[in-house]
């Protein structure tokens, strides 16, 4: 049996290119950053690195990608990897891995100051929703995520092979 999952929680690097290819399907390109954060072994300094995703998303999660996210917008995107090949012009084979969406959800909602300094959620700054009633899960940026499991270091003796 094959696997070729990959899940990514992290915040979009720009806004989602979208766009109708000429046979009439609606593409949006993501490009999403997630980073890692660790502590040197030797001198406890904290390190921290950043990654950047492509993330092609088809049909409705294209328009909702496009409709609903910004750069700078928590999502989460569960999907699959895929390698792509050209030849560019200078007759050079190219190569693009990307990650193809199967699922979008959504981060919290945009906040907005109130006048005593707190935050207050407003969907004024929401497009409004699809005329069709779609339920669109939303990540809670407050709660841990339930399958969160903690890092734990790996020993080189707990490595079967």
């Amino acid at each position: 049996m094959n696997l070729n999952k990959v899940y990514l929680i992290g915040r979009l690097a720009s806004d989602p290119e979208f766009r109708t290819t000429p046979g009439g399907q609606e593409v949006a390109t993501l490009r999403i950053a997630t980073n890692r954060v660790w502590s040197d072994r030797n001198s406890g300094q904290k390190n921290e690195a950043t990654e950047f995703h492509s993330v092609v998303v088809w049909g409705r999660l294209a328009q909702i990608a496009n409709q609903y996210l910004t750069k700078g917008s928590l999502a989460m995107i569960e999907g699959r990897l895929q390698t792509r090949s050209w030849e560019g012009q200078d007759g050079i084979k190219r190569y693009r891995t990307e990650i193809v969406a199967e699922n979008l959800q959504l981060g919290p909602k945009p906040k907005e100051k109130t006048a005593e300094g707190g935050n207050k959620f407003t969907s004024e700054a929401l497009p409004p929703p699809p005329a069709q009633k779609e339920e669109i899960p939303v990540i809670n940026e407050d709660q841990p995520i339930e399958s969160e499991i903690e890092e734990a270091e790996v020993q080189l003796k707990d490595v079967p092979f």
